[in-house]
Order: C-alpha cells, then structure tokens, then sequence
C-alpha cells in the first residue's frame, strides 16, 4: 500500500467484506517507510524507463519467469495509455565477443516486444527495438553487481 508522503496520518483504517460485524483483527508491528518513486511512470514523465528486472538465460534471448512483474507494470502502462509508442532497447554486459553481444541485445529487445504483445496484448506496431551490446554500460563491468546492472532493458518513448 502506498501513502503520500506530504499527508500526516493518524490512523489507517484496513477493511474487508469477509468479518462479521463483531469481529476485528490488529496489526502490530506496523512500519512505515518511504518507497522508490513509481519508476513505470518514468516513462510517461520522463520519457525513458530502464530495468534490470527483465531477466534471461544466460547468452540466451529467453526471458525467465521471474521477469513476469515487471513486464506485467510495462504492459499496464501502455494498455492505459493506447498512444503511447515505445523503443524497446537491449543491453548486455560485456562478458564474450562483442559483436554476438550486440545481436544478442538485438534478440533480447525482440524477445521483450513479442512478450509485450503475446502476453499482454500491445500492439506491435507501437514497439520498435534496437539493441546496443555492451557499448552503453551503466556502471563499470568489473564485478559480478555492475555486470548484472549492465544487463537491462530500456523503454524509450518515441
């Protein structure tokens, strides 16, 4: 659940249909804490949105289960905004040729654009994909955590 940040609360009230008027349930242990910005809407105020929760095989263009949510919080954004078009572009780290990286990230945003649109219905035509290797990195590719930030998906507003 979210909350404004900017709101002073007093007390939080939880519902369900399921209870019966005498009964009640308590929380405790309860923590607030402040959340990362809702960073799907970045594509729509900022124009550019870049995950490292796409997740594939390895040198592979097979996207992982566990992949699901995030291209899930994708889909919703562009089945709520039905004009918005999008270039969806791979990257890799830099582990191997980089010429095979470079098609790979290419297979890899191909993958992504017909997830989108098998799974979830977008339109095709609203996704274009590119793929740039291991030429773009985002951090240094020297330890196994800037590798694995390498390895990421962005969507591009077009």
């Amino acid at each position: 659940m979210a909350f404004d940040a900017s709101t002073s609360y007093k007390k939080v009230v939880f519902s369900t249909s399921n209870l019966l008027a005498n009964m009640a349930f308590y929380i405790s242990d309860l923590r607030l804490a402040v959340g990362a910005p809702d960073t799907r809407n970045k594509l729509l105020t900022e124009g550019k949105f870049t995950t490292t929760g796409i997740l594939f095989d390895s040198n592979s263009d097979k996207i992982r289960p566990e992949s699901y949510g995030t291209l899930k919080e994708i889909a919703q954004v562009l089945q709520e905004n039905a004009a918005l078009k999008v270039r969806i572009i791979g990257h890799t780290d830099s582990d191997g040729d980089n010429a095979q990286n470079l098609e790979l990230s290419k297979r890899r945003a191909a993958a992504v654009k017909a997830n989108l649109s098998g799974e979830f219905g977008i339109e095709a035509a609203r996704l274009q994909t590119d793929g740039k290797g291991e030429t773009q990195p985002a951090t240094a590719n020297t330890t196994p955590e800037g590798k694995a930030n390498n390895r990421r998906v962005e969507f591009v507003k077009i």
